[in-house]
């Protein structure tokens, strides 16, 4: 055990030991700067003892090119030209005799003339000729086959021809070390003899994708003992192209085979190619991952393509996903780290490649049952989609979960994030039991029952992700670690915002969520006997809550299946009834069983749940669409009363937003039928009312209020065809007028719109609805005349509500009245004169441009000021 020094002993030290660091930096500078005055000094006498012919850091090879060196490329170049020259076209006037001679001793002139260009330091020279001279060499390979064997296979010649080049020019690059054109160029020339071979034999695409495989493995011997860059280089991209040929022949050998029998040499085909990939990987450590991958899928491929022979057709992803799992067993054998990490890639790209194709399944359970929109209570929809393989999707899905759950406790070398992967298993647990009624082609009612229980059990890890704690470690772990911590004193800490605890023995997940790990953890360079003196806190972005992200994972999971068994619901009324009343017990469970965010998704969801079986008990008892909107007006009183009980709680203004839209469902379904919707805005308008008497939800809800009475008024006087509205709105008017302005005198920081607002919009708007209506000018003349008066006193008083709607209804009903005249002056002005007016009132609009804008910004902040 280490004894730990006090702080202030520590400090000293830290303290002796920089100002030590900063004495010895200093002595290292000096002498630096003395060393770089030494070389300088050296590099000017050098430069003198030179002269001035020569640049120091130049070689003979990069001098002004000399005759020497301009005669020798210019010669080497003329007898390339005269040798293909003579090959092409004077071959046929001399005797095999003089046509050997003549071609040898050019091929052999432009082979030797560099090792004298290299004796004298011309390498670029010796490069160009050297390349010349194999060009030759091709050049007499093709006069050969012209002159001596007319009659042979042009496939097989070029063959043999391939292997003799590359033979020759490895050789002469090996002999005159100093080139480095020929072996780079017997690599590339090395890539021809066995795939020609295999196509001039006639044999089949077998033989040929053998042939390319032995041509890949010497790539792969050449990359891994030559020396030169430019070799590697090359010998990597041949044995890419080769390998990676090989490997997709294979592959569609494999799959093409329809019996055991056929399948046998395409396997051993990829088996081979995946051998020499895991080969070349373990010698190769820089690209030992991607190779090792390689190796791993041409495996999986292999002995998924013969076991897709012996099971059914719909069996075959599962062959291949297990071949992939047993894939994983190679990973606990010692081998080097990139290795594995191919391998593992492999196994996980033919899991992720098997979870996508039984996606499709999934998509058709929860989407299919939308179908019912179509025909509510009509029946079950009918699938008229087949998927292929729909049968085996759970057994994959389920599959791929058990991998993905297991792979980080039994794969060492594998290192994922493990809240990523345990989520990413429950996603794929819940995937194969939703797609488990579509695989099974089951009836109705097993179905919706599959839906309702896979929904409960989401919504229930949601709410308290304890019960699969045992089955996830990292959550457990999680969970065991805030227990360990005192409880903080935030909102976080299971207490709510009104002081009411909920549950008292709950699992410690509220202490997970707000603790962001445990003060004393051990890090990842310490040992257990060590203890740490401090330890950071994690930030939010930084670590990855197991206990949230698995609530989040299971909440989402639950949605999309309480989602798809309300539509499934859809088809009869009985399952209807039991979809919704299921959804609403459960969710109403989880929200009293949950914490934090999770408890307000749920509660919604409650909501939601509560008006679509009020909706259907109205359509079940055959009522009017108006008077089903009339029923609706219970859930957002329900909620108002809920939210009142929990007070300050979070979950009260999410649940009476959520039950407040269903007001708009209400309003849509009353509007046919003009005194039901009068009756259901104002019904609707005394839960608003009821609702702001709270002082939290006063601001929103009172004017909410208000505008729902006075709308409740307007379409009761219209649907009571009411010709005279100021009968019925002055005698609310006048008295909520007086309330208001006793509110005022009372409280005069109060707001004109809460005070006076209702009152005046109360009688202003249906009269001015009247006035557009009425033909005579009685009418029109009384409204212009109070709304002037109630701008003016809006205007005096100081008041924004009275100056806005007075002035806004007296412009509107001066407009009624000038309309007409403004129509017949229209028509009797040409047609010219309207857009001349307005391009100069464009014009000055432009002019004065910052003039307007300073009077809008004078006018908004003098109805700023006003109350």
């Amino acid at each position: 055990m280490e004894n730990v020094l006090p702080p202030a002993e520590e400090l000293r030290l830290i303290d002796r030991e920089l100002v030590q660091l900063d004495s010895r930096r200093a002595q290292l500078l000096t002498r630096r700067a003395w060393l770089l005055t030494a070389l300088r000094a050296a590099d000017h006498a050098a430069a003198a003892a030179r002269g001035p012919g020569r640049h120091p850091g130049t070689s003979a090879e990069t001098s002004p090119p000399s005759a020497q060196n301009v005669l020798l490329t210019l010669g080497g170049i003329l007898l390339t030209v005269a040798a293909v020259a003579f090959t092409l076209v004077s071959w046929g006037h001399m005797g095999i005799g003089g046509r050997a001679l003549v071609l040898g001793a050019v091929t052999v002139t432009a082979l030797g003339t560099p090792l004298l260009l290299l004796r004298r330091g011309l390498v670029s020279t010796a490069e160009s000729v050297a390349a010349l001279g194999l060009v030759l060499t091709v050049l007499d390979a093709y006069a050969l086959r012209r002159a001596v064997l007319p009659s042979t296979d042009a496939v097989a010649y070029t063959a043999v021809a391939a292997a003799v080049l590359t033979a020759v020019w490895a050789a002469y690059g090996h002999a005159v070390g100093g080139l480095r054109l020929p072996l780079p160029a017997a690599v590339v020339a090395g890539q021809l003899p066995l795939p020609l071979w295999a196509l001039a034999a006639g044999d089949s695409v077998e033989v040929t994708a053998w042939a390319t495989l032995a041509t890949a493995g010497l790539d792969v011997v050449i990359a891994l003992t030559a020396r030169r860059a430019a070799v590697r280089a090359l010998a990597v991209a041949g044995a890419v192209t080769a390998g990676g040929w090989s490997l997709l022949t294979g592959a569609w050998l494999s799959v093409s085979a329809d019996a055991p029998a056929a399948s046998v040499e395409p396997a051993l085909l990829l088996l081979a190619a995946g051998a020499l990939a895991v080969g070349a990987a373990w010698r190769a450590p820089a690209a030992a991952a991607a190779t090792s991958t390689a190796g791993g899928l041409a495996a999986v491929a292999a002995a998924g393509g013969v076991l897709r022979t012996v099971v059914p057709a719909d069996w075959a992803v599962p062959a291949y996903l297990l071949c992939a799992a047993a894939l994983l067993t190679a990973v606990r054998v010692r081998m080097p780290r990139g290795v594995l990490t191919g391998l593992g890639v492999a196994s996980g790209l033919v899991h992720g490649a098997a979870a996508l194709w039984a996606a499709p399944v999934v998509l058709l359970a929860l989407t299919g049952p939308a179908a019912t929109l179509e025909d509510v209570w009509g029946g079950a929809p009918v699938r008229d989609v087949v998927l292929p393989g729909a049968a085996t999707a759970p057994v994959v899905l389920a599959a791929v979960a058990v991998t993905l759950w297991a792979a980080p406790r039994f794969l060492p070398a594998a290192q994922p994030s493990r809240p990523a992967v345990e989520c990413g298993a429950l996603v794929l647990v819940w995937s194969a039991v939703v797609a488990a009624p579509v695989a099974l082609s089951l009836p109705l009612g097993p179905t919706l029952a599959v839906q309702l229980a896979v929904t409960a059990a989401a919504l229930a890890t949601a709410a308290r992700p304890s019960l699969v704690a045992a089955l996830l470690p990292t959550a457990a772990e999680a969970k065991g670690e805030a227990g360990a911590q005192p409880r903080p004193a935030g909102p976080l800490a299971g207490s709510t915002r009104d002081g009411h605890d909920g549950h008292d023995g709950h699992d410690g997940h509220d202490a997970a969520e707000s603790s962001g790990g445990p003060a004393g953890a051990t890090g990842p360079g310490d040992t257990p006997g060590e203890e740490r003196t401090s330890a950071p806190p994690r930030s939010a972005a930084g670590a990855l809550d197991p206990v949230r992200t698995l609530a989040g994972t299971a909440l989402a999971c639950g949605l999309a299946s309480a989602a798809g068994a309300a539509l499934l619901g859809l088809a009869s009324r009985p399952a209807t009834f039991t979809a919704l009343g299921v959804l609403v017990v459960v969710t109403a469970l989880a929200a009293v069983a949950a914490r934090g965010l999770v408890r307000i998704v749920v509660a919604c969801a409650a909501v939601v749940g509560t008006t679509g079986l009020v909706t259907a008990a109205g359509a079940a008892a055959e009522l009017p669409g108006h008077h089903v909107g009339l029923a609706l007006l219970a859930v957002p009183a329900a909620a108002a009363l809920l939210g009142a009980r929990l007070g300050r709680h979070p979950v009260a203004a999410a649940v009476e937003a959520t039950a407040a839209a269903t007001v708009a469902i209400a309003v849509a379904l009353a509007v046919p039928h003009p005194p039901t919707l009068a009756l259901v805005l104002a019904l609707a308008g005394v839960v608003a009312a009821g609702t702001a008497v709270r002082a939290k939800r006063r601001p929103l809800a009172g004017y909410a209020a208000a505008v729902l009475f006075v709308t409740a008024t307007w379409v009761r006087l219209a649907a009571s065809g009411v010709d005279v509205p100021e009968a019925y709105t002055l005698p609310v008017s006048v008295p909520a007028l007086a309330v208001g302005a006793l509110r005022r005198r009372r409280d005069p920081s109060a707001s004109s719109w809460a005070a006076y607002g209702p009152g005046l919009a109360a009688t202003l708007a249906p009269s001015l609805l009247a006035a557009w209506g009425d033909t005579d000018w009685p009418r029109p003349l009384l409204l212009g005349i109070a709304a002037l008066g109630v701008t003016l006193a809006g205007a005096r008083l100081r008041l924004r509500a009275p100056l806005v709607l007075g002035g806004l209804t007296l412009a509107l009903d001066a407009l009624h009245e000038l309309a007409p005249y403004v129509v017949q002056v229209v028509d009797a002005l040409p047609r010219w004169l309207p857009p001349a007016l307005a391009g100069l009132l464009l014009l000055a609009v432009g002019a004065t441009y910052e003039q307007r804008l300073r009077d809008a910004r004078r006018l908004r902040e003098t109805l700023g000021r006003m109350r």
